[in-house]
């Protein structure tokens, strides 16, 4: 019965703080991937989210007992045997047969170019053809044979329609596509149980749902972040138009979450490739926030709160985002910083929206008890009174000393509460 009631105590800490209002405690709500593992013991490693999902949850289990964070922190559970069967390109990850990534370290992102310039009339005028017969076979060796996927529009008479999936290589294909199913659905059930036992254990979720801007989408996955540069200075309107779709794409597909009952909704996105310098300020609002901000403004009507996780730098950013979140009304969004002078930040979005970040993942590792205690001293001092504000770490924590990160807790639970 206390751990259920836990539960409520948190989750209204979090729900307060979000609407502007000053919690019993600042909410702690570390993002501790990696740290699970260094912290919850049970030999567990980055490589236990691809291969031993148990142990990765055991660590998880053992991380949140002891620590007692105000959000369930999942372990990032995804079938290494899945990827190994698609021979997934875009990443590289811990325990895969022939890798240099130590067990020790996350997944690897090898960003590279999947779709051509002169392809983005076709992506947009036929998304989910071209995902299956050009992307998917591309960045998944394992499913090349796709590339022949079509049907017999002039005879669908019976069973002939399918008559072109004879081609070489789609049953190797399809048969393959079975197997990273039965794979993914193992890592489903198991993250479907430790939700079910961190929720027992007292721990709600931060976020419920998770997106990504517009942007970001087509630079990460579709063209890279080289042949972005050159797409939004010699075809800005392909972009806008890709971001455009890519958005209602988006909103289309959550429907179904928008329409369910769950009692927390919360969506996160983090914003890769919007940090300072990386394009000018006519560029960021055209292509990268406006469509963004059709999304936000969805979700907002639909009683979301939406999670905008800013990565890098951020501060020549700061003022626009503030205008555009005008928009809304107080207390929809949360709004991430990795770094910056937060007094400032907190001082800019008070009583528009609510803040997150602040403790330097630096300090955590390499840092001094005494640094990591005046930190949190500093923001609970500059940014939680009257609410608004969200101790989190600058970014996701990975290695860690011990006593800083019990440091933290212990500072924050006791500096932190309201009086």
């Amino acid at each position: 019965m206390a751990e259920i009631g836990m539960y409520d105590i948190r989750a209204k800490r979090i729900a307060d703080a979000i609407a502007l209002r000053e919690p019993d405690m600042v909410p702690m709500i570390p993002k501790a991937i990696g740290a699970q593992y260094v912290l919850g013991g049970v030999g567990s490693s980055h490589k236990s989210e691809f291969y031993d999902f148990d142990k990765a949850i055991a660590a998880s289990i053992n991380y949140h007992r002891e620590f007692q964070p105000d959000i369930r922190c999942l372990p990032d559970l995804v079938s290494g045997r899945a990827n190994e069967i698609a021979q997934s390109a875009m990443i590289d990850w811990p325990g895969r047969p022939g890798t240099k990534v130590p067990d020790t370290s996350s997944y690897q992102f090898i960003e590279q170019e999947f779709m051509a310039q002169e392809e983005y009339d076709e992506l947009l005028s036929d998304f989910t053809g071209f995902m299956f017969k050009k992307y998917i076979p591309r960045a998944y060796s394992g499913l090349k044979g796709l590339e022949g996927m079509n049907l017999l529009i002039a005879n669908i008479l019976g069973t002939k329609v399918f008559t072109p999936m004879v081609y070489p290589g789609m049953k190797d294909a399809l048969s393959n596509l079975i197997g990273i199913i039965e794979e993914t659905e193992k890592a489903i059930e198991h993250i479907a149980y430790c939700n079910r036992e961190l929720k027992k254990l007292g721990f709600p979720p931060y976020n419920t749902s998770a997106g990504e801007v517009p942007f970001d989408i087509i630079s990460d996955f579709f063209r890279g972040t080289m042949g972005m540069f050159e797409d939004f200075l010699e075809m800005p309107e392909k972009v806008l138009a890709t971001c455009e779709m890519l958005a209602n794409k988006q909103m289309q597909d959550w429907k179904p979450y928008l329409a369910s009952d769950m009692p927390i909704k919360r969506v996160f996105f983090p914003l890769h490739k919007g940090m300072d310098g990386f394009m000018s300020p006519v560029q960021y609002d055209e292509l990268y926030w406006s469509p963004f901000q059709s999304i936000l403004k969805h979700l907002i009507a639909h009683g979301v709160t939406p999670i905008i996780y800013c990565e890098g730098p951020y501060e020549t950013r700061i003022d626009y985002i503030k205008e555009r979140l005008l928009e809304f009304p107080a207390g929809s969004c949360i709004i991430h910083f990795e770094e910056g002078d937060f007094a400032e930040i907190k001082r800019k979005f008070e009583g528009l929206a609510c803040i997150s970040g602040g403790m330097s993942l630096y300090l955590l590792e390499w840092g001094t008890k005494e640094n990591v205690v005046d930190r949190v001293k500093y923001l609970v001092d500059n940014c939680a009174a009257g609410g608004g504000f969200l101790l989190n770490s600058s970014g996701s924590i990975e290695n860690v000393k011990r006593e800083n990160y019990e440091a933290m807790f212990e500072t924050a639970r006791t500096y932190g509460k309201s009086r």
